[in-house]
């Protein structure tokens, strides 16, 4: 699981709401259409292979990499990979109403459609050549003909839950759940399904077949595991599962267990981003199953807030509701990141169903975390149970990481200290009391105008955002010729959308 996958916007939302703030000229409608079209097409053209995307390609298209080197047969899943340049491109389409970026959207349904695993989900990334390409539990073969589930019957009839799915007996049918892995494409794939008027049968059959696996893995509490290799006729029962209220261990290890127990995860807004994926489900075809799970998993918000002195929540639970290690440098303790996601998930089920109820929890964790401030006005990711001292992780000499309660050195490759976004949370939490019945979107925290019109000015001749001074991590170089990222690509086409009052906009903070 990869830490701060999103990007917090720094902005307050209670000064834009109450004071206001500089708003740039909008550019005009004709250069933000003529940049969208021709971002579009560069990306298509010269970037995609098979219909899907990685993450970042040296300027002068040479290298390409997502989470480690990649070649042209090997596209990504996992953000910011395939559906998040594909719902760019729905974006672009929704504000241009250009077929041919439609087919670009298509094309990158299309390839997720054929990588789907018969287990319902995705893998972090996806394969059109070699061995791996060939694996049995995909649905589609390298030709695009359906292939026959090779589960055996026993394995579909028998028990399902983390006891089953740590095992990995079946590898290749691991479905992904961490990092928005599989919400992210069944979410763009329903909004492509819906682009194209439930027209294309493989997408469609795609997306409802990832959301009934989603039905399928959610816990009677109403959580989601990190991943399962395989779906049954019946989600986990709730006598291997039983429904009981978080509460702190009477003790735990100091030091990682080398385990993963923690059956029920928040980390990386795993739950949050199954709810806001059925949100949608609910949205686009109307079936009540998805707002009910939907609403399922904002229940189980409420049984996981831990008691006080801490009502906040912790990065994942085992069977007994405590909280758990996870990765070497993922203790159990209390989280203030993914409390924060867990508040703005609440905020969005007030606003899709109209009910307050789903504002309760808020005010016992808000109060909880403004308490818990550094005293330079941040965050630390991991407060201790019980004590609340602030937790961080510090590089082994030889290697692996060592808690402690210093933030003289922590470790570079975790957020062990983060921008808190408390006064956003309490701000929009404020103006959903004050509405009669809570509805519709969030309030952007900013103009857009600005972005866009940087954007216009920054695409380079061929139709690429080139930015210099870019790492590419894996290839551990700095490219002269820079480097083109399919996050900002994706971003900037947002921006140029929303300055025509267009576009979707993701309900949880990026």
């Amino acid at each position: 699981m990869k830490a701060n996958r999103r990007t917090r916007s720094v902005t307050s939302l209670f000064t834009w709401l109450m004071v206001g703030h500089a708003v740039a000229q909008t550019p005009a409608r004709e250069d933000v259409l003529r940049t969208l079209g021709k971002a579009a097409t560069f990306m298509h053209d010269e970037l995609s292979r098979h219909g899907g995307y990685v993450y970042q390609w040296s300027g002068d298209l040479k290298l390409r990499e997502a989470e480690g080197i990649t070649d042209e047969d090997t596209l990504w899943v996992q953000p910011p990979g395939t559906p998040r340049v594909g719902e760019a491109f729905l974006d672009a389409f929704e504000s241009t109403s250009d077929p041919k970026i439609l087919g670009y959207a298509r094309e990158a349904a299309l390839a997720l459609a054929h990588r789907q695993l018969h287990s319902g989900g995705w893998y972090y990334s996806m394969h059109f050549a070699g061995e791996k390409g060939l694996n049995r539990f995909y649905r589609y073969d390298l030709k695009g003909n359906p292939q026959p589930d090779p589960l055996p019957e026993k394995a579909r009839e028998g028990p399902s839950g983390w006891d089953v799915w740590r095992t990995r007996r079946f590898e290749g049918n691991l479905s992904i759940l961490d990092d928005d892995t599989t919400q992210s494409a069944l979410r763009f794939m329903m909004r492509a399904d819906q682009a194209l008027k439930f027209s294309d049968s493989v997408i469609h059959e795609s997306a409802l077949r990832g959301l009934e696996a989603l039905l399928l893995t959610q816990y009677p509490n109403g959580a989601w595991s990190a991943s399962f290799d395989r779906l049954t006729s019946s989600p986990p029962a709730a006598e291997d599962y039983p429904i009981k209220r978080a509460s702190f261990p009477a003790d735990y290890p100091r030091k990682w267990p080398k385990d993963f127990t923690g059956c029920y995860v928040l980390n990386d807004d795993l739950t949050a981003d199954c709810i806001h994926t059925l949100i949608r489900a609910y949205q686009t075809y109307g079936d009540g199953r998805y707002l009910a799970a939907a609403k399922k998993g904002g229940e189980f918000f409420f049984v996981a807030q831990l008691p006080e002195p801490q009502p906040a929540w912790a990065q994942q639970y085992d069977k007994e509701m405590h909280p758990v290690w996870s990765r070497a440098f993922e203790v159990a303790a209390v989280s203030s990141r993914e409390s924060e996601t867990v508040m703005e998930t609440l905020m969005l089920l007030c606003r899709a169903t109209g009910d307050k109820k789903w504002l309760t929890p808020i005010p016992a964790a808000l109060s909880y975390l403004k308490k818990s401030l550094r005293p330079d006005g941040t965050l630390a990711r991991y407060y201790e149970m019980r004590t609340n001292t602030p937790l961080y992780f510090q590089r082994k000499k030889g290697g692996g990481h060592e808690l402690t309660t210093s933030d003289a050195d922590p470790s570079s490759n975790y957020g062990f200290i983060i921008t808190p976004i408390l006064d956003d949370i309490e701000a929009e939490h404020q103006r959903l009391l004050r509405l009669p019945t809570p509805s519709g979107e969030r309030p952007l925290a900013e103009s857009p105008a600005k972005r866009a019109s940087e954007a216009i000015a920054s695409l380079d001749a061929r139709g690429a955002w080139v930015e210099r001074g870019i790492r590419l991590r894996h290839h551990k170089i700095d490219p002269p010729e820079g480097v083109i990222q399919s996050e900002t690509f994706a971003q900037n086409i947002s921006a140029l959308c929303q300055s025509l009052g267009q576009g979707h906009r993701p309900p949880l903070s990026q």
